[in-house]
């Protein structure tokens, strides 16, 4: 591997500045975001949002995250109102969303940074670091957009323009120390938040993974993959495993109102603290039963279908079956929801996939072209 003192000194730090130039006249305007000239006339960020909004993008696209920011933010506009919240109100709050340790993280850094750090946050990546749910990627970013803090941040948009601008041929996850530190050469200590976020969206617009538009980038002088490879060909990737399959049942009890069955999740483990309808206990590791001995009670239990569902870990195959004219009488256990209420209860998108499977009309899941 080349030393970084020769990439310094084979692609000179006009290379932010040709980036700033860009971001300048071509940044996305995003609900969370300080754009250059606000910057330029002394509006600061607010970390309370720069916070939420990193943690709400992690493994989620910023067109998802959008509604939600601003949901979250019409309900609790500061950090103060997000930590005197109600648990359950901020998990239905982010139902849908996926990855539900971030929200639960999100409360206890809120409550956190309110009762050690008098509503403020601490400005260094290292303290940033301390917080519950906050790691090395949404404490540089936090540290470099809110504070104004020379700090290397690096998503996947920055990945791949590094490894394409310096044409690196290791595969990740190997390679995230060398990019890292690529990034650090050249992060201005001048803007460094407004550097950041040109890089994401760099990478989001013009260093797309498939087709770029390199002869649009501002930094196509430089790039090493255009010169002498095919930028698609980075960055380089290991063989993704297989993800195992597991199984498991879902049962949509459907009163004669039409109101459905549902039941909280346990405190630990996947999905925790959500809603959902009752079933099988299935998880990453072990098959749940997929016939009718996992029913929360004898109906006339009609095969609704298969529906998947694709964990990081683990890919999930859950039988759903469906009785109407359920009998509130015989459950004990769990609560019953109006279809005109569904959509604010804490159910993630596995759970919504199983009602629609029963019940096509109360949630519209949008299935993946064949």
């Amino acid at each position: 591997m080349q030393t970084l003192f020769a990439y310094r000194n084979t692609y000179p730090m006009d290379i932010a500045q040709s980036l700033l130039r860009w971001y300048d006249k071509h940044h996305r305007v995003l609900p969370w975001r300080i754009t250059p000239s606000q910057s330029a006339q002394g509006i600061k960020p607010d970390p309370y949002k720069i916070w939420l909004s990193e943690v709400m993008l992690q493994q989620t696209t910023v067109e998802a995250v959008k509604a939600y920011f601003l949901k979250f933010t019409k309900a609790w506009p500061t950090i103060d109102a997000l930590a005197a919240a109600d648990d359950d109100d901020i998990m239905r709050a982010w139902a849908g969303l996926g990855y539900y340790s971030r929200a639960r993280n999100l409360k206890k850094c809120a409550d956190l940074v309110v009762a050690d750090y008098g509503a403020g946050f601490p400005q260094n990546a290292a303290e940033l670091k301390k917080l519950p749910g906050i790691g090395d990627y949404t404490s540089a970013a936090i540290a470099a957009i809110a504070f104004n803090q020379p700090e290397p941040v690096v998503d996947g948009n920055v990945e791949r323009v590094i490894t394409r601008l310096y044409a690196i041929t290791t595969a990740l996850p190997q390679a995230k120390p060398q990019i890292r530190e690529l990034t650090e050469a050249i992060t201005p200590i001048d803007r460094p938040g407004d550097f950041a976020q040109a890089m994401m969206d760099l990478g989001a617009t013009i260093c797309t993974p498939k087709r770029p538009a390199c002869a649009l980038c501002p930094l196509n002088d430089s790039c090493l993959a255009l010169k002498d490879h095919d930028p698609e060909h980075f960055p380089v990737k290991a063989p993704k495993k297989d993800r195992p399959i597991r199984l498991g049942a879902a049962f949509v009890a459907e009163a004669g109102d039409g109101s459905i069955l549902l039941r909280k999740r346990t405190e630990k483990g996947l999905l925790q603290n959500m809603a959902e309808v009752p079933g099988s206990v299935w998880n990453s590791r072990i098959d749940g039963s997929t016939d009718l001995t996992a029913a929360p009670f004898a109906s006339d239990w009609r095969n609704a279908g298969v529906i998947t569902h694709i964990f990081t870990h683990f890919e999930l195959h859950l039988t759903v079956y469906h009785a109407t004219g359920a009998d509130k009488r015989q459950v004990n256990d769990g609560w019953w929801s109006a279809p005109d209420m569904l959509a604010g209860e804490a159910l993630p998108t596995v759970m919504k996939k199983a009602i629609a499977a029963a019940r096509p009309d109360i949630f519209k899941i949008r299935r993946p072209a064949k």
